[in-house]
């Protein structure tokens, strides 16, 4: 099952009127560039899946291969049930959560979400979860509670997540629905489906997670898998497709339901992923930050062999319009064009495109080594920290500023750094807090203990509610064990050989270029791999210090959300100290060491020294 030839020459020929394209993704967004495509693949019932978009639903501006627009998903997703209709197979769309934090869009606005809550919901939703970032703040739980479960109404499933209302002190489901059951439109596939959060302890007081295992004995649960006249088991969560939760989930599916197969959509590791669980059990994830739109199609839904496939999408309009067997001139549709309007006028509204400096050269998070001058982490680590972050009656006072890697989310372009790109670096409230007078012989300690192995670092500590993973960036953790589905080693080592091999293709775009369970041919358009370089948990810069030897004490700076593992690894290295008067400290030991968030003085910084020419 394909669309018309038209299609499959549409990116071939580098669809060469290009003036079109204003009309749908932002004005300001980078050009899309042609690259080989692999055509999607339809079944019975076929699913799109976004999941991670932290805001991004203007597109990547400054990468061209990510740059269309929720209103161009919303058009893509219009022409896609049409085809879906006439065919006579089923179109479902899904999503797993942190649609939050990460975005000018989303953080540029008070209160937060102001514009996106109203942008998301013109997309049709059929099956939707949330995720952790939903749930940190208080108010961000309030806002989901309040607008995101309405806007989905009987489609927004809450299997495991409990919210507390605020005037009643109520605990009640955060939507009514812990799962749904449905007959799909065409095919009449009689599906059962339910929607998870991980195991995740960082959530706001107003609500409460109830892990997997538990949930999956409870009684509504169990009636759900045993009594619903399930043909097809939908499973979303914003849960990593490699994560032990999801296979408690299908484990307790299959314990009832034997040969009934099983969707299972995830989320949370900012990767594109694919994992065979059996003959009948296929998930996927599908990337981060709006960059990609995952697909999925089930063939042979109530036969005794069923087949899935997966199609990693990049989020770009020469790409939707191949796989929609459209044009420049045809794709837009009015309600998608209406959604990109509304994002222009949000954007113009936030300023977001206002100027802090311009960066001199691109920054990487991880397509090079942390240590590398080319890398983000260096710029904090030698310029910004020391020199940014600084408390005059203090600025003698020998000090250790210490940042985790995934305070950071994105990498910084050369050219202009404007009040969006503070967003999508670091989207984080990040308060300044320090210890003061620290003995040196301890602080210089802690680095090296926030960098051991998470598995040893629990050992040691015994603290079951710290999990150090959340030091690092989403994608490190995800990638352990396996190669991984967004970028290689820079040697070429492990470079993927691509179809009919990279001497086919001699001017390939970098991008994902992804090996999961099903192979290495998920990704829709061939790219060739990226860079990637392992970081650690957390950095540190030195200020202060004194020419020659070491300091007796160190002020001890730390952004808010570090707080609680630093005070576990003083512990650790008072622990292990060989002195028998190593200070116990807690957070009565902490202090406001800066007014003000941390992006305050990174923006100030650049102020001073980057320059105003792009």
């Amino acid at each position: 099952m394909a669309f018309s030839k038209a299609a499959a020459s549409a990116v071939a020929v580098g669809l060469a009127a290009f003036a079109p394209l204003t009309q749908a993704m932002q004005p300001s967004a980078a050009f899309p560039v042609p690259a080989p495509m692999r055509p999607l693949q339809w079944g019975d019932i076929n699913f799109l899946h976004t999941t991670d978009t932290h805001g991004w639903h203007g597109g990547h501006l400054q990468e061209s291969q990510y740059s269309a627009d929720w209103g161009d998903y919303v058009s893509f997703a219009e022409h896609l049930r049409r085809h879906a209709d006439n065919e006579g197979v089923d179109l479902l769309l899904v999503d797993t959560g942190d649609r939050v934090e990460g975005n000018g869009l989303y953080d540029g606005s008070q209160p937060k979400g102001q514009y996106t809550y109203d942008i998301f919901k013109e997309q049709h939703m059929d099956i939707i979860c949330t995720g952790n970032h939903e749930l940190y703040q208080a108010d961000t739980a309030e806002r989901e509670h309040e607008q995101t479960v309405p806007n989905f109404r009987g489609k927004y499933l809450a299997s495991n997540l409990d919210y507390i209302e605020p005037a009643t002190g109520e605990l009640q489901a955060m939507s009514p629905q812990r799962y749904r059951a449905f007959q799909t439109k065409n095919r009449k596939i009689n599906v059962v489906a339910f929607g998870f959060l991980f195991d995740f302890t960082g959530n706001a007081n107003n609500t409460v997670v109830q892990p997997v295992r538990q949930t999956v004995r409870e009684p509504w649960f169990q009636q759900a898998i045993r009594d619903e006249p399930a043909e097809l088991f939908v499973v979303i969560g914003h849960v990593g497709v490699r994560m032990a939760e999801l296979q408690v989930i299908y484990e307790a599916i299959r314990e009832q339901n034997p040969d009934t197969p099983i969707a299972i959509f995830g989320g949370h590791a900012h990767v594109r992923d694919a994992v065979r669980f059996d003959d009948k059990a296929f998930a996927i994830a599908s990337g981060r930050y709006f960059e990609t739109i995952g697909w999925m199609s089930v063939s042979s839904v109530q036969e005794p062999k069923t087949t899935f496939r997966r199609r990693y999408i990049d989020n770009n309009l020469l790409g939707l319009y191949y796989h929609s067997g459209l044009n420049a001139s045809t794709f837009p549709t009015e309600h998608g064009l209406n959604v990109s309007a509304l994002i222009t006028d949000a954007r113009a509204d936030l300023q977001l495109d206002s100027r802090f400096g311009c960066a001199p050269k691109n920054y990487w998070m991880q397509r090079r080594p942390h240590t590398s001058p080319d890398s983000v982490y260096t710029l904090l680590r030698d310029r910004v920290l020391p020199e940014a972050i600084v408390r005059p009656d203090r600025a003698h006072v020998p000090r250790l500023v210490l940042t985790n890697t995934g305070a950071i989310r994105f990498d910084i372009f050369k050219g202009a750094f404007t009040r969006d790109t503070t967003f999508i670096v670091s989207p984080f409230v990040n308060l300044i807090y320090f210890i003061p007078d620290v003995p040196y012989a301890l602080a210089k300690q802690v680095l090296g203990i926030l960098n051991r192995q998470d598995r040893i670092l629990a050992e040691k500590t015994g603290d079951v509610s710290l999990d150090w993973r959340e030091l690092n960036v989403p994608e490190q953790y995800a990638m352990k064990g396996r190669r991984h589905a967004a970028a290689v080693d820079e040697d070429g080592a492990d470079r993927q050989k691509l179809l009919g091999g990279e001497e086919s293709y001699p001017r390939l775009v970098a991008g994902y270029t992804t090996w999961d369970d099903a192979g290495t041919d998920g990704d829709d358009a061939i790219h060739s791999p990226l860079p990637f370089h392992p970081v650690p948990n957390c950095i540190q810069a030195e200020a202060a210090f004194p020419a020659e030897g070491e300091p007796e004490t160190v002020d001890l700076v730390f952004f808010d959300f570090v707080g609680k593992f630093v005070l576990q690894a003083l512990a650790i290295a008072g622990h292990d100290s060989t002195a028998d008067s190593s200070k116990h400290y807690t957070e009565t030991d902490t202090e406001t060491y800066l007014e003000g968030k941390f992006t305050d003085y990174f923006n100030g910084w650049i102020k001073e020294n980057w320059g105003q020419h792009c």
